[in-house]
């Protein structure tokens, strides 16, 4: 199967031209009456150019479609030949990649696998962020944790900014967590993710990873464009990085938030993360408090779901958004919130309580309300966060 690519360009660029410019450029370079000798062999390598269509705004859409055999089966040289030197050349934007069912990595545990750690079968993951990103002792990070643990929380993560520092060593974070952890093992017969940050130069970074599952950790968290998508190749390949990975997408914006240059965030934060074997994925959602899109949001979503992968909505979630994510996502979501948590006006428990009484409200159809609502945590959210009303 070919690995087909749609080309976004503006209204004023011969999008055939630079298409076909494209099709050689970025395979076999060059293509003239003096290679007929080699055309057999050149030819085998060489992309095509299927179609250039005109969207509603005036933009052209080409799509190339480029032999698999020129690529490793992994991201990076897929990135290389797909859009690679090209990236310099002018306006155009990748929105769209299609590449075979077997290309790169599957997730090792994915949506089935993480409920299946959880026990959790019916319903979406409630997930939290430690907060203050920075300035917190690996002893606060225990406390916080015990808080919303107890609350019945299913998965927190480190900030991404919180790396392996002095103040709070990443091995001194998870022993306190660790400690959490077994104690809800312990008392609620559950258990409950916590996604240690992954940090620290390229070349040791695969064994902290062997190190921190070893001490404990049960997911792990990386950055995934700060870090390199071959980083998460590598750790959803090594067999002794058994445990999930969720991926954070910092960085992303320089990839794909210019409109007419880059990629698409469906592309980086979607396609590629599916087959880099990611198990969870990180990205804005359009209700929360960064310029994202519904329609984006939603092809993220549902190319992370094509091969098993997590959507995890994030960026300004609280319990107001509730009934707007279970609109738009269903079940299978894990719902991911920092402030929306830890800022409740009665504590961070307080926050997770609060999350799974807006659940429940949803799915028993009872009216989501400030007037409504018994007192209580829910009550106290709505009130200092409101309740999501479209924008769109």
């Amino acid at each position: 199967m070919a690995i087909e690519v749609d080309y976004r360009f503006p209204p004023q660029v011969d999008a055939r031209k630079q298409a076909q410019v494209i099709a050689v450029g970025q395979t076999v370079g060059t293509w003239d009456a003096r290679f007929s000798h080699r055309e057999v062999s050149l030819k085998q390598h060489l992309a095509q150019v299927l179609s250039v269509k005109t969207d509603e705004d005036g933009y052209h859409i080409a799509t190339v479609a480029f032999p698999e055999d020129n690529v490793e089966g992994d991201i990076a040289s897929l990135l290389t030949m797909i859009f690679g030197k090209y990236s310099m050349a002018g306006a155009a934007k990748v929105v769209a990649v299609r590449l075979p069912e077997n290309y790169g990595l599957m997730p090792k545990f994915g949506i089935k696998r993480i409920r299946d750690i959880l026990g959790v079968h019916k319903r979406p993951l409630v997930m939290a962020i430690f907060k203050p990103a920075l300035g917190l002792s690996a002893s606060d990070h225990g406390e916080i944790f015990r808080q919303v643990a107890q609350a019945g929380l299913d998965v927190i993560k480190d900030d991404e900014i919180m790396g392996d520092l002095q103040s709070a060593p990443t091995l001194e974070r998870l022993r306190a967590c660790r400690e959490v952890i077994d104690e809800i093992e312990r008392k609620q017969k559950r258990t409950i993710l916590y996604a240690v940050n992954v940090t620290g130069n390229g070349a040791r970074l695969l064994e902290r990873a062997r190190n921190l599952v070893r001490a404990g950790a049960n997911a792990l968290l990386l950055n995934v464009f700060s870090y390199g998508v071959s980083i998460l190749e590598a750790l959803a390949a090594d067999p002794q990085v058994n445990v999930p990975i969720f991926v954070h997408p910092a960085g992303a914006g320089a990839l794909a938030g210019a409109p007419e240059y880059g990629f698409a965030y469906s592309v980086i934060l979607g396609t590629l993360m599916a087959h880099a074997g990611a198990d969870a994925v990180l990205y804005p959602a359009h209700y929360g408090n960064l310029p994202f899109t519904a329609t984006e949001e939603a092809k993220i979503r549902d190319n992370l779901r094509q091969r098993g992968v997590f959507p995890v909505p994030s960026a300004g979630i609280h319990p107001g958004v509730v009934p707007k994510a279970l609109q738009d996502y269903g079940d299978d979501v894990i719902l991911n919130a920092g402030t929306g948590i830890m800022d409740h006006p009665d504590g961070a428990a307080a926050g997770v309580k609060a999350f799974f009484e807006a659940l429940s409200f949803v799915k028993n159809g009872r009216e989501f309300n400030l007037d409504m609502l018994p007192s209580g945590a829910l009550k106290s959210a709505i009130a200092k966060w409101g309740i999501y009303q479209n924008r769109e």
